[in-house]
């Protein structure tokens, strides 16, 4: 690539996308000091509907659909994603080209001041702890049922606005690696065990996505690639594309690479967290395999050359193995309801904003009609 070349970075408006951004080009400028990277900017549909609880806009990408058509109409040269907001599928074309270290992937409690130094378990009968994940619902309604859970949106600075200023909530649960980028980790007053609550697929760990015939981008992106962390999210990915899951269904997972051998674990959940299946499954990840797989090929969407391909197999197919275990015990019925459940609930809202428009028509046309008669 050549060093007078400006490389146009996509990004999501937001503070913590920003922050994000910054931070991928740092690194990139530790490998190319002489190449020039330019920030581009974008707002996405999930940015910019605020009102609704993710699950219920009913729209897929809702954090990277904007993103992805600008680097298909080539206005930008690779995106920078939180990856638990990528879909294990991606649009033709693209491919996921680095994922960096991953920062802690656990689930963090910020309290409303008032309750400082309490944990859940201890907070009072019927405080409301503010959330719109249904992962993070499922999971501790079953572990805390005497905590109810609502729906907060907004950026991260919006949401520790409401939690501290609007005296609703008790507590929100974020994700710690945000807090920890936004530099607030003195607001974390409690890290969820997995025991307590597993992470999504894809949580805490960057990931950039860029054509995926911009073999020059794919290239220079490779020198951010974390071998751990990459192969663990290829084991989450898969497991996710096999369940046929989503970002907002209630999939959950745990990872860890110990002495080149991989564990993952996953559960599914029914949306009230009554419903349960949950498997642990592990495999080595030495490479003894002389026939090594040819090069280029993406792993649930991610492109990894310099990384054993025999690796990223073994990888790929623990997470297809534990979701059909998951599936042979229930868990393709569980998110069979889940889905359907949502998808009412999406027809219930848009009828709903469907009334509210036809009401804001009228009353304008009565305005109208009055200013007229005026």
């Amino acid at each position: 690539m050549s060093e007078d070349k400006v490389v146009r970075v996509g990004s999501r408006k937001s503070q913590l996308a920003l922050i994000q951004t910054n931070h991928i080009i740092d690194l990139l400028k530790e490998h190319f000091p002489d190449i020039k990277f330019e920030i581009v900017s974008i707002s996405t549909t999930g940015d910019k509907i605020l009102d609704k609880a993710l699950s219920k806009i009913g729209e897929k990408n809702l954090f990277t659909k904007e993103l992805e058509v600008a680097l298909e109409e080539n206005k930008v040269d690779f995106v920078v994603h939180s990856l638990k907001d990528l879909p294990s599928t991606l649009p033709p074309g693209m491919v996921i080209a680095a994922i960096c270290k991953r920062d802690d992937p656990h689930d963090a409690v910020v309290l409303h001041p008032k309750h400082a130094g309490k944990l859940l378990e201890n907070l009072p009968d019927d405080s409301v702890i503010g959330t719109s994940s249904l992962r993070r619902i499922a999971q501790l309604q079953r572990k805390y049922p005497h905590l109810k859970f609502k729906d907060v949106r907004g950026n991260l600075n919006t949401r520790l606005r409401k939690l501290d200023e609007d005296d609703i909530y008790s507590a929100l649960i974020l994700a710690k690696a945000g807090l920890e980028r936004m530099g607030w980790q003195d607001r974390v007053s409690q890290v969820l065990d997995p025991s307590i609550c597993m992470y999504a697929v894809g949580q805490g760990a960057l990931a950039v996505e860029t054509r995926q015939d911009d073999q020059q981008t794919i290239k220079l992106l490779s020198k951010l690639c974390d071998q751990d962390t990459l192969l663990r999210c290829v084991s989450e990915r898969s497991f996710l594309r096999q369940l046929e899951g989503g970002c907002s269904t209630p999939v959950a997972v745990h990872s860890v690479i110990t002495d080149s051998e991989l564990t993952l674990s996953g559960t599914v959940l029914s949306l009230d967290g009554s419903q349960c299946v949950h498997k642990t499954v592990k495999k080595s990840l030495s490479d003894n395999d002389k026939n090594q797989e040819e090069n280029g090929k993406p792993y649930v969407g991610i492109v990894a050359d310099e990384l054993s391909q025999h690796a990223l197999t073994v990888a790929e197919n623990l997470g297809i193995a534990l979701a059909k275990e998951l599936q042979d015990d229930g868990a393709t019925e569980i998110l069979k309801v889940a889905k359907a459940t949502i998808a009412e609930q999406i027809i219930e809202q848009q009828k709903k904003r469907k009334a509210e428009n036809v009401d804001d028509v009228a009353v304008a046309k009565k305005q109208a009609a009055g200013d007229d008669k005026e």
